[in-house]
């Protein structure tokens, strides 16, 4: 039977978007960006999604209300930062919260930054600087044992295709179809949790026959939004491929790639972007993104719904339609 809340905006009153979500002390908690009202022209640079603060949101259960804690980090308080705090991630280590956050620096460069809480609510302290050599968009955090790797990096907006050579090129671009697609960045992180342990890799996507995921190929590329959960001793990679707006997946048994692409789990949401997490709740898989259906198809007015994942018995992930009976 249908839970009645899934599928459904888990808030009404703000926007939100890119949903990070965790368990933490036994509950739900979800970190997503904060869309604005405004009534500004959509580009490809993403300058229509001006977010200026994170709230927290969170479930006791999945048919449980959802709860907001309001603002717990705002532009103003960050001194690196010029503006668009995009979509964050959270995680927990040495007995404190972290929230990983991309945001533009003072000459217009994405950076990623980290703020810290006693409490998954916050509010969040960031730090005064990013993160040394930290670049481009979307962290997500995979904290494994006394290992912590975040994963990173969007095209177009986000940059990514600027840093091809180590350094930032504002007017490059992307490979040519034929050529292989450029993959997410992966770096270990320190103890703290405060910066990069060595240089930032890009990750491999490849196919079955071990060939690279081509530029071309719009349905399987890497565009934005890396997630990576543990399922059966193997590690998922699941993203964004953009313009065809699917949320697709590929495995390995190393965190740290080569990745085989394996199939779609979201196919395409209402609005341009799509941007998802996974976890696990007590018995069952779950599925975050969001859609445009509240604004009525407004890129950037977006909300944050769920849905239950489901995996095969071979570990392969069901494609879910977000628009499907359920």
């Amino acid at each position: 039977m249908k839970n009645s809340r899934q599928n459904d905006p888990l808030v009404t009153h703000i926007f939100t978007a890119d949903p990070s979500a965790h368990v933490f002390e036994g509950k739900l908690y979800i970190y997503p960006s904060h869309d604005l009202d405004h009534d500004e022209p959509s580009n490809d640079n993403g300058d229509q999604y001006k977010m200026e603060d994170y709230h927290v949101l969170s479930m006791e259960d999945a048919d449980a209300p959802c709860i907001d804690h309001g603002e717990v980090l705002h532009l103003k308080d960050i001194p690196w930062a010029s503006k668009q705090l995009w979509a964050p991630d959270a995680a927990y280590k040495n007995n404190k919260y972290y929230l990983f956050f991309p945001a533009r620096d003072q000459d217009g460069i994405f950076r990623i930054g980290v703020a810290t809480s006693e409490s998954p609510a916050g509010p969040f302290k960031p730090e005064p600087n990013y993160i040394p050599g930290s670049f481009s968009i979307d962290p997500a955090v995979l904290v494994e044992d006394d290992k912590a790797y975040v994963y990173f990096g969007g095209l177009w907006g986000g940059q990514l295709e600027k840093w091809q050579t180590g350094e930032f090129i504002s007017d490059a671009e992307g490979p040519a179809p034929t050529e292989p697609a450029l993959g997410p960045i992966v770096a270990e992180l320190t103890d703290d949790m405060l910066n990069f342990k060595g240089e930032p890799q890009e990750i491999s996507i490849i196919d079955e026959e071990g060939n690279p995921i081509l530029a071309g190929d719009e349905d399987r590329r890497y565009f934005e939004g890396p997630w990576v959960h543990k399922y059966n001793g193997l590690y998922y990679l699941s993203y964004s491929t953009g313009t065809t707006h699917k949320i697709v997946y590929a495995v390995s048994e190393n965190p740290q790639g080569p990745f085989v692409y394996k199939g779609t789990i979201l196919t395409p949401v209402s609005g341009w972007t799509t941007h998802h997490s996974i976890v696990q709740f007590k018995d069952k898989w779950y599925l975050f993104y969001h859609d445009c259906s509240m604004s009525g198809g407004v890129n950037h007015k977006r909300s944050v719904k769920f849905t239950e994942l489901k995996y095969n018995e071979d570990g392969t992930i069901q494609t879910i339609d977000p628009y499907g009976d359920k």
